[in-house]
């Protein structure tokens, strides 16, 4: 019986943690603009012609509405899963200002570039039914930086973090400053891979030791919670 009580306790704080702010115990995203989220991936052009052409403004153009006007960041993929370093040709463009463009003549040996897909990053507007996780700090900045990455988390914290989160949120251990006003150079912010930040990228030689947390859809951390009462 204790057991399955504390099992529903640690339940209710997984699904009502506390935010940046002491005492809040937010379900949406109460401060969106510091929330790194994702658009969904895009794949317009194929590199049958002059390349693989995947421009912000063509892009916005074509999918009205789904895109920021100013970006955070972009991630680019070749369809078959690859990043762009795993892919090893040469690109000609690769921000998340302009997109994406990969020319067929840049290429060695006559080859054509893959087929790419991109998406950006963008503050969301609104976060319904979105429910966060704790808040983890897994490394801390005395090696090479801070290392919050989601697959070690998922590892160190098993059942308690959704297998797709939707969102990511950084902020500092000390002062809970969010990590894009910091001044720190973050090597990636990103929902589906964690959060990075490496300490030769920083001009004081050292990141800030910084604190995440996950937005998930409810239902899927409802889902958890049920399993850990039951088990």
């Amino acid at each position: 019986m204790i057991k399955q009580l504390s099992l529903a306790f640690a339940a209710v704080l997984l699904l009502a943690s506390p935010g940046p702010s002491e005492g809040a115990t937010p379900v949406c995203c109460t401060n969106p603009a510091y929330v790194q989220a994702w658009t969904p991936w895009f794949d317009r052009d194929n590199p049958s012609g002059t390349g693989d052409w995947e421009t912000h403004s063509d892009l916005q153009n074509e999918n009205p509405g789904k895109i920021c006007d100013i970006p955070r960041d972009i991630e680019a993929a070749t369809l078959s899963g690859l990043s762009v370093g795993q892919a090893g040709e040469a690109i000609l463009i690769n921000d998340k200002t302009t997109g994406f463009v990969c020319r067929n003549l840049d290429q060695s040996n006559d080859k054509e570039c893959s087929d790419y897909k991109v998406r950006f990053s963008c503050a969301p507007a609104t976060c319904e039914e979105v429910c966060w996780t704790n808040w983890y700090n897994r490394d801390r900045p005395s090696g090479t930086g801070d290392w919050e990455t989601l697959i070690d988390l998922q590892k160190q914290y098993p059942g308690q973090i959704c297998a797709e989160p939707l969102y990511i949120e950084a902020v500092t251990v000390v002062g809970e400053t969010p990590a894009i006003l910091t001044g720190d150079n973050i090597l990636f912010y990103s929902p589906t891979k964690g959060f990075v930040c490496r300490n030769q990228d920083q001009k004081s030689g050292y990141c800030k030791d910084y604190k995440v947390r996950f937005g998930c859809h409810c239902s899927s951390l409802s889902q958890i919670a049920a399993n850990m009462v039951k088990n």
